[in-house]
């Protein structure tokens, strides 16, 4: 065994720890060597594909809006509570499967859930009617909730905080690349085997990934692809020990309600154009099912280049001396700035433009995004991760809620787009105010 790395001992003595009260103990950075190892990225690499299935089992149905609205019937009320039943459950299992995920582990928990939710994509297929797509979209929402408290823990465990914005910047992604995925892999394959086949389909992906997933990942200390100078990199941040972190000890914290409220305000805006930028296109510029591709393939990779480049940009600064508070704010209000133009997308006639100015805020919501999941790993210790990521995506999922209730009945009403989008050029700064209210400085949170 590496001697680097804690000894079946030292395991169990940690793993003792886990029924008594949480208590913090620093331990000295280890020395590192300059060439420390390469294999955390390719842990990054997994949760990029993981992040990437999950979004495209969701967006199925976004696509294929206009479709099912036609062969089944559907208003746009509808569909709006379809879209609020997939939220209302993903509210619910955030809670639950974030702690699910920090009392089993991230090996076992993600492969479960991944498991789970994909064949809950599949069994839609089975769906004919509003209630039996009703019950397809709860499994759904309830099973994919595990993919952000389990991927942020996961960065917690590989990556050292220099570069944990980096990695949850390129794991996150993969939300992108699976919107930009679904409408170009959808249509071909509706087109050969219709609405049904798409759900099988896409939903059949999540089991090759599953054999991958359960072949590569493990713990650090445990994993033989990793050498002592990666695993000295990997802990070279004050080690903090902790027991059992309680639940209700987590909702006190400022700390908590500075991610809680983020993510109340901007996830919201992500699910909007996640689920009605399809139809937006549709509706608004006269584009087939067949045409949407495109547009949403350009807007989804802006998306992946801001993920990547707002990550990079305080990772970067913090290497270069900046303190973490610092480099994370100053990343996120800038993208929380480049988001504001989309209010005018509503209005814009050449189909283009309004790709343009949903893009350029969709990189934006991405980059703000991944710094504000990595302020969770920079506030809390690894154990509290999956279970404050879980508390905040409730928060971020009832937002959503809300944004489908006004969508679904703007639309059905007025036939207009302009209140979403006034909502998303405006959520980011509001967000970044209260959450620099909450935590100044952003120190790590004194758990009781």
């Amino acid at each position: 065994m590496d001697p680097a790395r804690p000894t079946s001992a030292s395991g169990r003595l940690a793993s003792s720890a886990d029924g008594e009260a949480t208590t913090a103990i620093e331990h000295p950075s280890p020395s590192v060597s300059s060439s420390p190892g390469y294999f955390r990225w390719v842990i990054c690499t997994l949760l990029l594909f993981g992040t990437t299935n999950n979004y495209m089992d969701r967006n199925v149905l976004g696509v294929l809006n206009k479709t099912l609205q036609h062969d089944l019937g559907w208003s746009e009320i509808d569909y709006s509570n379809l879209v609020v039943a997939f939220q209302a459950a993903y509210a619910l299992g955030l809670v639950v499967v974030g702690r699910f995920i920090d009392k089993l582990g991230t090996r076992l928990g993600y492969a479960l859930a991944l498991g789970f939710w994909s064949l809950a994509s599949m069994g839609t297929a089975l769906g004919s009617s509003l209630s039996s797509f009703t019950v397809s979209r709860l499994a759904l929402g309830f099973g994919e909730a595990a993919v952000f408290p389990a991927s942020i823990k996961a960065v917690a465990e590989w990556f050292p905080k220099k570069e944990r914005a980096l990695a949850t910047g390129i794991f996150n992604a993969g939300t992108s690349i699976g919107a930009m995925l679904t409408p170009v892999v959808v249509p071909w394959i509706n087109a050969r085997w219709g609405w049904r086949g798409a759900f099988i389909g896409i939903g059949a992906m999540g089991f090759v990934l599953l054999a991958f997933w359960v072949w590569i990942y493990r713990q650090p200390e445990e994993h033989p692809r990793v050498s002592k100078a990666e695993f000295d990199y990997l802990r070279s941040d004050p080690q903090v020990l902790a027991g059992k972190i309680k639940w209700l000890a987590l909702l006190p914290l400022r700390q908590t309600w500075a991610f809680v409220i983020g993510k109340f305000l901007t996830d919201p805006i992500w699910w909007f154009y996640l689920f009605w930028v399809p139809g937006f296109f549709q509706s608004q510029h006269g584009l087939a099912l067949t045409r949407i591709g495109a547009p949403l393939v350009v807007i989804y990779l802006l998306s992946d280049f801001g993920s990547v480049a707002a990550g990079w940009l305080s990772s970067s600064m913090i290497k270069r001396g900046s303190t973490v508070n610092a480099a994370r704010k100053i990343a996120m209000l800038i993208c929380a700035i480049g988001v504001t133009p989309v209010v005018f997308a509503y209005r814009v006639e050449n189909t283009w433009s309004a790709v343009f100015l949903i893009g350029l805020a969709a990189a934006c919501h991405q980059g703000f995004s991944a710094n504000l999941y990595t302020l969770t790993s920079d506030m809390f210790p690894a154990r509290a991760v999956g279970s404050v990521v879980g508390i905040g995506g409730m928060a971020g999922a009832l937002g959503g809620l809300f944004i489908a209730t006004v969508v679904g009945h703007v639309l059905q009403w007025t036939g207009s787009y302009r209140v979403p989008f006034l909502m998303a050029g405006s959520a980011y700064l509001l967000a970044l105010v209260i959450i620099h209210g909450l935590v100044p400085r952003m120190e790590p949170a004194e758990i009781a």
